[in-house]
């Protein structure tokens, strides 16, 4: 038997993503769907195969042409789409006289070819269509003799023994149907159906239960079927067994991120799946940097979760469990001022660390957005952050970003100045280290980049989270510069200077993201930290070496009044 895998169309309903890559090249756990389908095929006894193409369709010769299967398997490229009638018309010359089989290029299945191709052999009609329940897709009618009555989802008084049932994009014909179809047209298989059974023709359905089916059509269903081939192999990964038992998963409140968070648990063992979203780009994005720098920091025996198992494409990252206590909470609940100092500084150690031996080779490639903390983004993702999102957006001030231009420029240059490189976690505060065991771990490292120190620090001491006494970040940054000193060479007076400006830096993205996601993302827990950290800046503002930033105090100064106002 030979077949016809349809895969002309243009995925309109995972664009853009389809605008980069065709919907049958997508990969599932890294191995492309339609080399998936072809190879079932070719297992299940298939001896020749077509392929119609049409949207992007040189990618997908071009990677049939790299395959080296052992049947013949080319593709016949449609000028215009014929539809699925049209598609089989068109290559029927390669069909031959024989049944043959048609297959949807964007479902996943384990549906037993041979088996369908066993009950069409048993019954003397012109086509078999698989069919299954699948309430999302139940359009077909069958009656009590597995014949296929209407196509329709609309709702219908039928006799005992009906039912509505989905196809799965899966069928066999017999050349006969050919005869239905015109030549050069475009048509639906399912009016050629129509059609035949009008003319008193019988299309069988072939009803399946027990069976694994999901097409990836959508951005969702796409998401689900990477999901249910790789939380198998991650378990197998993680615990060193193989897993054929039940997953539960469980949605996790987010934070800032537009990432999706689920613990899956089997047999009283869990992990965490981070889900960023489909990456067709062909560039480094956000899942990129959190697998490339997560497995970087591990091997370097810094305290972050294992990755387990990851697939860039789909954007799902299987990562180590560690817990819902995060260093906020524990912070929290902790009354005596001792015990603060000395969890804050059990977190500098391993934070220290994680800006040396990080930055050992620390492999620029593994950004995204920018390299290293250089001086363009002090300036559009901080001070411009600041001005855009916080002081327009969010207190509806007519703030000119260009009358701060000056003082900006002098604040990157300072911070830039007076920085000591290292790798730069970029938003280390107390919600991103997490308490496991009494251990401590750092987590959402993607942002990572080469970069102050001091920045890292700034997070973690300035963070209004937590808000902190001014004296004991006093007490910490010298501890801090102290404990540096002991891993590197550096000036002291200096490394405080850069940890000053980097302290403004680090609180202007601070209110800009705050705005944000208040206002533009609709995430009012943000809120709440809003005052704290514009005190904070005020504060630091205020101090003998941030004397010449003159329009920003006063422009801080107002907005605490406003707020004050406000409240």
């Amino acid at each position: 038997m030979k077949a016809l895998i349809l895969a002309a169309g243009y995925g309109t309903r995972l664009r853009p993503h389809t605008e980069h890559i065709p919907k049958p090249l997508f990969p599932i756990a890294g191995q492309p769907l339609i080399d998936l389908t072809i190879r079932r095929l070719i297992d299940m006894g298939i001896t020749g195969i077509v392929i119609n193409v049409h949207h992007l369709h040189q990618q997908i010769t071009s990677f049939i042409l790299s395959r080296n299967y052992p049947i013949e398997v080319f593709t016949r490229y449609e000028e215009k789409i014929l539809g699925t009638g049209g598609a089989i018309k068109n290559v029927s010359d390669f069909l031959d006289d024989q049944p043959f089989l048609v297959i949807n290029s964007d479902i996943l299945t384990d549906i037993d070819i041979l088996s369908v191709r066993t009950f069409h052999q048993q019954h003397h009609h012109p086509a078999t269509l698989v069919m299954h329940d699948y309430p999302t897709f139940n359009n077909v009618w069958v009656d009590e003799n597995e014949n296929i009555i209407e196509f329709s989802d609309k709702e219908k008084n039928m006799p005992n023994g009906f039912s509505c049932q989905a196809f799965t994009g899966i069928q066999i014909l017999d050349p006969l149907s050919m005869k239905f179809i015109p030549k050069n047209k475009f048509i639906s298989i399912i009016d050629v159906y129509r059609e035949m059974i009008k003319k008193g023709l019988t299309i069988k359905a072939y009803t399946l239960k027990n069976h694994y089916w999901r097409d990836i059509g959508t951005p969702e269903s796409f998401t689900e079927a990477v999901y249910d081939k790789i939380v198998p192999a991650a378990f197998a990964t993680a615990f060193a067994q193989e897993n054929q038992g039940l997953f539960d998963r469980t949605l996790l409140a987010g934070d800032g991120s537009d990432r999706r968070w689920y613990r899956i648990s089997s047999n009283s063992r869990c992990m965490i799946m981070a889900d960023h979203g489909i990456n067709s780009e062909n560039q480094t994005a956000e899942v990129d940097s959190f697998i490339k720098i997560g497995e970087h920091l591990f091997k370097n025996k810094i305290p972050v979760p294992e990755i387990f198992h990851s697939d860039s494409f789909s954007g799902q990252v299987y990562v180590q469990d560690l817990g819902d206590i995060n260093f906020q909470a524990v912070i929290q609940e902790e009354a005596n001022d001792k015990n603060i100092i000395r969890l804050y500084q059990q977190v500098i150690d391993q934070a220290l660390c994680m800006s040396v031996i990080g930055a050992e080779s620390f492999d620029l490639s593994w950004t995204f957005q920018t390299k290293e903390y250089d001086r363009q983004l002090i300036l559009d993702k901080e001070c411009r952050y600041f001005v855009d999102a916080f002081l327009n957006n969010y207190l509806k001030i007519d703030a000119s970003y260009a009358d701060f231009e000056t003082e900006f420029d002098c604040l990157a240059d300072h911070a830039l100045e007076n920085a000591v490189t290292g790798f730069m976690h970029r938003d280390l505060q107390s919600r991103n280290i997490m308490v496991s065991d009494g251990k401590i771990f750092f987590i959402d490292f993607q942002g990572a980049r080469l970069g102050p120190i001091q920045y890292d620090l700034a997070s973690l001491l300035t963070d209004p989270y937590v808000n902190l006494p001014e004296s004991t970040q006093e007490i910490l940054l010298d501890y801090s510069a102290d404990r540096l000193g002991q891993l590197i060479s550096i000036d002291k007076p200096k490394f405080i200077l850069g940890y000053r400006y980097c302290s403004i830096t680090r609180i202007l993205q601070s209110l800009g993201a705050f705005g944000y996601l208040s206002k533009i993302k609709n995430k009012p827990f943000f809120e709440q930290f809003i005052p704290i950290a514009l005190k904070n800046l005020h504060e630091r503002l205020k101090s003998p070496e941030m004397n010449q930033f003159h329009l920003l105090t006063e422009t801080v100064k107002n907005a605490l009044i406003s707020l004050d106002s406000k409240h």
